[in-house]
């Protein structure tokens, strides 16, 4: 499989290039500066200079001619201020999604975030500030344009709070209903996304990937924290 990741030098998406690389996959990392490709390359990924906030989806779609997946795991990142979360998080994941359909690429991987529900509600916690609002919005109208392409086999992962601790391979994961229609098959009492909100960087990179190979995740919606299933496990219990 050929994979482009968007924010391929991104925390995720360094990790996510090595999972890939690991398994045989062919993996492009979008990088949006020099300094960033040998990171890349001594992890046996490609590497294509592409700015998201610049670039436009003609020549995005170029460096997707032949590319069987996208992974969007890029992000404005800490610091930037609440205006970089629209032209990142929302405006550059559509414009992946509009190049994705002008190369006929047909599988799309949004990396998400738990907390999007509450954003789309306009139901704003008391401890979250503007800038973590601006990105809950961001992400959430990331995923609500995706869902919206009929033309992109699509998956939607939603982590938990992000940690630097080493993995360990071992997840919960659940379906996130569609209006009154879930997708998925429902997990057994008390095996749901619920006591724990963390998840590691590591694991949710063996999640996308997983995620990757399998076709039948295309349209689901998963919350993800760490848990006590291996993450092949935790996928299968959630597919139709």
């Amino acid at each position: 499989m050929r994979t482009v990741i968007a924010g391929g030098h991104g925390q995720v998406g360094r990790r996510l290039a090595r999972t890939l690389v690991e398994r045989g996959d062919d993996v492009v990392a979008f990088v949006r500066s020099a300094a960033q490709i040998t990171d890349l390359t001594e992890l046996g990924a490609h590497v294509a200079l592409i700015d998201l906030e610049k670039d436009d989806a003609v020549a995005v779609s170029f460096e997707l001619e032949g590319v069987d997946a996208v992974v969007f795991a890029a992000g404005a990142g800490p610091g930037s201020g609440a205006p970089r979360k629209d032209t990142v998080d929302r405006a550059g994941a559509a414009l992946l999604a509009d190049a994705a359909e002008r190369a006929g690429v047909g599988r799309y991987v949004l990396l998400s975030s738990r907390g999007v529900e509450a954003a789309r509600a306009d139901e704003r916690p008391d401890d979250v500030d503007d800038v973590f609002w601006a990105y809950l919005r961001a992400k959430a109208a990331a995923e609500d344009d995706l869902r919206a392409r009929e033309d992109l086999a699509w998956t939607i992962v939603r982590p938990g709070h992000l940690t630097d601790d080493p993995g360990v391979g071992l997840v919960a994961l659940a379906p996130v209903g569609d209006g009154d229609k879930p997708r998925g098959k429902r997990r057994k009492p008390g095996a749901a996304v619920g006591e724990r909100s963390d998840v590691t960087r590591d694991d949710v990179a063996l999640v996308l990937a997983a995620v990757l190979h399998e076709p039948r995740s295309a349209g689901l919606v998963l919350d993800l924290v760490g848990g006590d299933r291996p993450v092949d496990d935790a996928l299968a219990d959630v597919l139709p």
